[in-house]
């Protein structure tokens, strides 16, 4: 007996000694408890014949972590066997300390967990079988060990309920004193009521805030992030001044933590960088930078572009015009995204930097022709309405088939008159002697001529070609249609359909005067126009 009451003297003090030593380091909260239930023998009763027996519980608990608690009990309860006084009947009654490890799954208001430890089963045989073996003791200690799992249900500040079912193997075969070469155990499981000791001081969840504070505050004082935002409680109330009991405490779409840990925002600031767009916005749906208000650099803030110009806070340049769009909305007040403000062809980029006509006006220099024609077509200055420096401005060139580059032509010239079935000599249209190559001298004559034709969208003509009698007939007939090829030429050159203008030599066959003079074979050299339509 002696030997019994030194084992649970030194258990004990071992306990004691262990809560004490977690005590100073970890600050755990201590909770007692009394429980009640039932065991089941595990011996060499047959087991219909084994009896369920009361079963009575104090524990003490000492949290070491968050998750980790020792625990040391003290149980009473009876092993035996439905009858006495037979081969194998049995009734032994058992007094345990022990002391384990909790390990919690999960800590809240529910905890599961599972436990296991050591402890000394302190036995009585009261009811001997018939068959105990010979060097069986009926009464002693036997070291056992421990394994089980249950839940933890709390219920208040200071209350909670203790469920569990756990397993205790012995390392003994005495409990039942009839032998079998295997040692003996029981099953047990219980329902304690556990009052915990004021824990205001502590901080349970380990997040920088005492339990008090944290019920003050309205927080759950043992999760540490209350709000699962990414930010321990503790760090919300003491550094970043956020509120714990709200994820998105500046309601701009980002958690308070993915504010502090990832984009370096104001947790405590929807819009971080001032630009217009709150900071979820920013990072969730525009991709820009929310601590950077221009995040292209373009000189327009990030929620000027996406709230007032639809431009691409991501592109400098939304409209691929060669202009920031800063350029454009402060400066240039052209259309950021429209890379051709006022339609005229050239790109605003072009207008500015390249021919430094005006991006918001399409005729720049006011001539009637827009920048982009002048440029793209014509080849005349955007910038000055008469390119050519004549008497007339380049649209007005342009518009009668002249040539805006050539100031010769700005003077109107004779318009030959085309009435059905009349012929008209072209007068003043020549060629290099022998050749059908047009002199520039004729080019007045056939800018007229072009004047008309441009005038007269209906009108067709005949194009006839005619020589004097100098040289071979043959070679003259070849002459006259090839310069009557080239005035066709000329003229389709110059805008006027192939399809309204039809070609004829006739070399020296109809003359107009003999060719008996200088003078007069002169005026049978000629070129004819017929209208056919």
């Amino acid at each position: 007996m002696r030997r019994t009451i030194l084992f649970v003297v030194v258990l004990t003090a071992i306990s004691a000694v262990a809560s004490a030593q977690v005590r100073s380091k970890y600050d755990g909260r201590l909770s007692i408890g009394l429980g009640a239930g039932l065991s089941w023998g595990v011996n060499e009763t047959e087991p219909g014949d084994r009896a369920f027996n009361v079963l009575l519980r104090g524990l003490a608990i000492y949290d070491l972590s968050e998750y980790i608690a020792g625990e040391f009990g003290l149980h009473y309860t009876k092993n035996s066997s439905k009858e006495l006084g037979g081969w194998s009947d049995y009734s032994t009654t058992i007094l345990q300390p022990d002391l384990r490890l909790r390990a919690y799954i999960t800590r809240g208001n529910i905890a599961p967990y599972v436990t296991g430890g050591l402890g000394a089963s302190i036995f009585t045989v009261n009811d001997v079988p018939i068959n105990r073996a010979p060097d069986a003791d009926t009464s002693g200690v036997a070291f056992a060990g421990i394994l089980g799992a249950g839940a933890q249900f709390v219920l208040n500040t200071n209350w909670a309920l203790d469920l569990q079912v756990a397993a205790t193997a012995a390392f003994s075969d005495n409990i039942n004193p009839a032998h079998d070469d295997k040692n003996d155990g029981y099953w047990k499981g219980q329902l304690a009521l556990i009052y915990m000791f004021d824990d205001s001081e502590n901080d349970s969840d380990g997040d920088g805030l005492t339990n008090d504070e944290e019920r003050a505050l309205g927080t759950d004082p043992y999760d540490p992030d209350t709000d699962k935002d990414g930010l321990t409680d503790g760090a919300e109330v003491r550094k970043h001044k956020t509120d714990p009991l709200k994820a998105d405490t500046d309601g701009d779409g980002l958690t308070d933590g993915d504010e502090v840990n990832r984009h370096e925002t104001d947790p405590l600031k929807a819009d971080t960088d001032g630009d217009g767009l709150s900071d979820g916005s920013e990072v969730n749906t525009h991709k820009t930078n929310p601590t950077r208000p221009d995040t292209d650099g373009d000189g327009l803030a990030d929620g000027a572009e996406v709230n007032t110009h639809r431009t691409d806070p991501n592109n400098e340049d939304t409209d691929g015009d060669g202009l920031k769009d800063g350029e454009e909305v402060t400066t240039h007040k052209t259309n950021p995204s429209n890379p051709d403000t006022d339609n005229d062809g050239l790109k605003d980029g072009e207008e500015i930097r390249q021919y430094s006509t005006n991006p918001t006006n399409r005729d720049s220099d006011g001539d009637g022709l827009t920048d982009g024609d002048e440029v793209r077509k014509h080849n005349t200055n955007p910038k000055d309405p008469d390119t050519d420096k004549g008497s007339m401005k380049d649209g007005d060139e342009v518009a009668k088939g002249k040539n805006p580059l050539n100031p010769a032509d700005d003077v109107d010239r004779p318009k030959p008159k085309l009435e059905m079935g009349k012929k008209i000599v072209l007068e003043g249209i020549v060629f290099e002697t022998g050749k059908a190559t047009i002199k520039p001298e004729s080019e007045p004559i056939l800018l007229g001529a072009l004047e008309t034709f441009t005038e007269n969208p209906e009108v067709e003509v005949l194009i006839t070609g005619h020589t004097d009698n100098v040289g071979r007939r043959d070679k003259n007939m070849k002459l006259s249609a090839d310069r009557a090829e080239s005035v066709k030429a000329w003229l389709v050159a110059r805008g006027v359909s192939p399809s309204r203008l039809t070609t004829k030599g006739f070399g020296p066959d109809k003359p107009i005067v003999p060719n008996d003079s200088d003078e007069n074979k002169q005026k049978n050299r000629r070129i004819e126009f017929e209208r056919t339509k």
